[in-house]
């Protein structure tokens, strides 16, 4: 990503530059090719509920079996056992409250539609229900007062058909994630760190050059990398949900708690970065002269980073050699890229290089604590050996 200064690009007039409708059609198409499957999952989803609900309980409208499971598959992964619970709660919630108010105020009327809404969310907030639930109850409700009112039949056709709609809803999220319900899990751990090399790797170019413009760019891209952070832990708990439907993936379920706890460290880590490229564009726009060996050092750490994402990408699928080569590269990197900084902390040296150098030692640690069998002790006793030590 190129940093273009503090302005954009206007076109004459000053006005911003209007997107061309070849550009418009290219990004939605893109949007299309990147969500398919979800697309495709809700449209089966929605219709199997309105199947089941029809042919299977006989109800002429089940309405909230298709609802049910539209509103489950609208969460996040990680989210719908839970949502699911709370959709069917919401409905039961909002059929119980409308029928009696129905019986006591009569459908359809001004008092009614009130007296139901103001019931039926300030129960639901009562119990301390999530946003979810207050909206489906409410929901539920309002439209059983003014589109179909309740009936007197003995089966409670609009709660079954919220249970069928989220169980289809749960069952079809899981589909996708059967056979390999780490995959994407170890695809986001991937991408999370390969995208915080690549900020690394943006820093040390800057620094080699003394670009100011290009420590921008990457001071930029570091700040976008919290939301990898968060995309991160949605996948763990996505992974979590998956491997606890499969029975057969239950073993897995050791191999994701110790990932999570990883993912402090790493939150840690992409914050030193954040930070450390933040010093980096202080020290390229400063009179001083970059350290030729500086960039090297943020490089090796850079290569530790990768090779941490590739070993705990290689134990989330039970490559246990695998995932101990990479540990051992990220270990022996780490320390590496510490050891070159501490040669540069002389006295009489800058605020922002003293900075730079504080920030790789501290994302060395949280990578070491991340992938090592070290405690914290261990780690910061070798590291600290490293800033002054020599190399071994």
């Amino acid at each position: 990503m190129r940093w273009w200064g503090r302005g954009r690009a206007l076109r004459p007039g000053g006005s911003d530059a209007a997107p061309r409708p070849g550009a418009v059609v290219r990004e939605a198409a893109g949007r299309l090719r990147r969500s398919w499957l979800p697309v495709v999952e809700a449209t089966l989803a929605a219709t199997i509920a309105w199947i089941l609900a029809t042919r299977l309980m006989g109800h002429p409208q089940p309405f909230f079996a298709p609802a049910a499971a539209l509103i489950v598959l609208g969460q996040a992964r990680g989210q719908r056992i839970r949502r699911a619970v709370e959709v069917v709660l919401g409905v039961a919630a909002g059929v119980l409250v409308a029928d009696l108010v129905v019986q006591a105020l009569g459908p359809r009327t001004t008092w009614t539609v009130l007296t139901v809404i103001l019931l039926t969310v300030s129960l639901a907030v009562a119990i301390g229900a999530s946003s979810v639930t207050v909206v489906q109850a409410a929901v539920s409700a309002l439209y059983l007062v003014v589109v179909a009112p309740p009936t007197e039949a003995l089966i409670p056709f609009r709660f079954v058909d919220a249970l069928i709609g989220g169980g289809v809803a749960v069952v079809a999220s899981q589909l996708v994630d059967a056979r390999r319900p780490l995959a994407p899990l170890v695809t986001e751990f991937r991408h999370t760190f390969q995208e915080l090399a690549a900020v690394l790797d943006e820093v040390a170019a800057a620094l080699d050059t003394g670009d100011d413009d290009a420590a921008l760019a990457a001071l930029d891209r570091a700040r976008h990398a919290d939301a990898g952070v968060e995309r991160l832990r949605d996948a763990v708990q996505a992974a979590g949900e998956a491997v606890r439907l499969n029975l057969r993936r239950r073993e897995h379920l050791g191999r994701l708690r110790s990932v999570e706890a990883s993912i402090r460290q790493i939150d840690y880590a992409v914050r030193n970065v954040r930070v450390l490229a933040r010093a980096a564009v202080t020290l390229t726009r400063s009179p001083a002269p970059v350290p030729p060996d500086l960039g090297a050092a943020v490089r090796t750490l850079a290569e530790a980073v990768r090779s941490a994402g590739d070993a705990l990408a290689g134990d989330l699928v039970g490559q246990d050699g695998v995932a101990d080569r990479h540990a051992e590269r990220a270990d022996v990197a780490a320390l590496e890229s510490v050891r070159a900084a501490g040669r540069l902390f002389t006295a009489g040296q800058t605020l922002p290089l003293a900075m730079i150098i504080g920030q790789i030692r501290a994302t060395a640690i949280d990578l070491l604590r991340g992938v090592g069998g070290d405690d914290d002790a261990t780690v910061l006793s070798r590291v600290d050996a490293a800033v002054t030590g020599p190399a071994h």
